[in-house]
């Protein structure tokens, strides 16, 4: 049996890093495992177009199938990866075969947080996460239709906008002060209730819920004041749990995720992980160890760990970026605003505008940014470049629009 590079998890990260073993100049066995039956595909559209489309959709695939033969890429799909052995360096899968490995990669992903009282629902309730769940909302969503979403988290909201697009009633619940409580700022969350508001999407915060029934004809979530709330469907829309349990199984250190260093090694030196199932060490906010569900990241990292698989020993040091799109805005960040002493505001036309938010040292920790259409993304992609340059702006430059950002990078 030849050993060779095999990445377990068939998504984004674990496509890209397949192909970047190739750009790279890799010639030997390259094997792709998932447990999805479909071919690697991006999971983004999954909330917005998967739904809103007119036409019937299909996965936005990452690469042509056809593609992965070509680079000489094995792709399995619908077949999972059960153990590994570390001492043989095998994947065993579900089917009892084994596969060889002198590098692994480990891009499993993370599975969609459930709601135990939500079992009341029973097959009324949905959580969003793969395709398939996407096409079953789809099915549901139509002109009348109530859905309730539980969490106003970018996922919860995507889903009532596109819900809104199809004609159904949304009601949003969210159990914390606000919407986006984490890593997105009040004003920001504030422009997108508006947005939600004006479209005809409630959006309730603040508010447990106490109980969740079933009747023949209805949904019912009662919330901790007595408000009770009537759907023809549910979707469960409380954030994502890494998948870890291949590697906790083989022993490897679990920190929020699989723990990885700076290369995104684990503890074992032939095992790596990378996207949203592993945790890493950031340099540039102090080493803080964080694990990012993101698109661009999950691409970031599947290339960075190929390349280290290969013997690079790059560290990885990428300034965060999340992105999210709700009806006609887009909502841009970049960085990591915890511990930010200071925010700017700069207002860039069209109702857009950008907070900078700065650390007690001045440097510039993070920029968030909300306006229509790609009003923020040039700004925001500035300011990704002055928080990896670790820059120290002044203030008043910040907030005046007739100052360009481009012009802080060369100081």
């Amino acid at each position: 049996m030849t050993a060779g590079m095999v990445i377990i998890g068939a998504g984004e990260c674990g496509a890209r890093a397949a192909f970047a073993l190739r750009e790279n100049g890799y010639e030997g066995p390259v094997t792709l495992i998932g447990a999805e039956v479909h071919a690697p595909y991006e999971r983004p559209p999954l909330s917005k177009d998967a739904i809103t489309d007119e036409a019937h959709p299909a996965p936005k695939h990452v690469a042509l199938v056809e593609r992965f033969a070509e680079q000489g890429i094995d792709l399995i799909t619908g077949r999972e990866a059960v153990a590994i052995d570390r001492s043989a360096r095998q994947v065993r899968l579900a089917d009892g075969s084994a596969i060889a490995y002198d590098k692994l990669l480990l891009a499993t992903g993370a599975t969609a947080r459930t709601l135990p009282m939500a079992a009341a629902a029973g097959e009324h309730c949905l959580t969003l996460r793969t395709y398939d769940d996407a096409l079953r909302i789809r099915g549901l969503l139509k002109p009348g239709v109530r859905v309730a979403i539980i969490g106003g988290g970018f996922i919860g909201l995507e889903l009532a906008a596109s819900a809104r697009k199809r004609g159904a009633e949304a009601v949003v619940i969210e159990a914390q002060p606000r919407i986006l409580m984490r890593g997105v700022p009040e004003e920001v969350a504030r422009a997108v209730a508006a947005r939600h508001e004006e479209a005809g999407a409630e959006i309730v915060t603040g508010q447990g819920i106490s109980a969740i029934t079933a009747s023949d004809c209805a949904i019912v979530v009662e919330l901790a004041s007595g408000r009770r709330i009537e759907a023809d469907f549910l979707v469960v829309g409380i954030g994502a749990s890494p998948v870890t349990t291949l590697a906790a199984e083989a022993g490897l250190v679990i920190d929020n995720g699989i723990a990885v260093d700076s290369r995104l090694r684990t503890s074992d030196e032939n095992i790596f992980g990378a996207g949203d199932c592993c945790s890493f060490p950031l340099e540039i906010y102090g080493g803080r160890r964080v694990r990012l569900e993101s698109w661009r990241n999950a691409q970031d990292q599947g290339a960075h760990a190929a390349r280290n698989m290969l013997g690079a020993d790059e560290p990885f040091g990428v300034v965060p970026w999340f992105w999210s799109d709700q009806y006609d805005l887009s909502l841009q960040i970049a960085g990591l605003a915890d511990g930010a002493a200071t925010v700017v505001r700069r207002d860039v036309g069209e109702g857009a505008f950008i907070l900078f938010h700065l650390g007690e040292d001045g440097r510039l920790l993070a920029a968030s940014g909300i306006g229509p259409g790609n009003a923020v993304a040039r700004d925001i992609r500035l300011a990704e470049m002055l928080i990896g340059k670790a820059v120290r702006p002044d203030p008043a430059e910040l907030a005046s629009p007739d100052v360009k950002l481009k012009s802080l990078l060369s100081r």
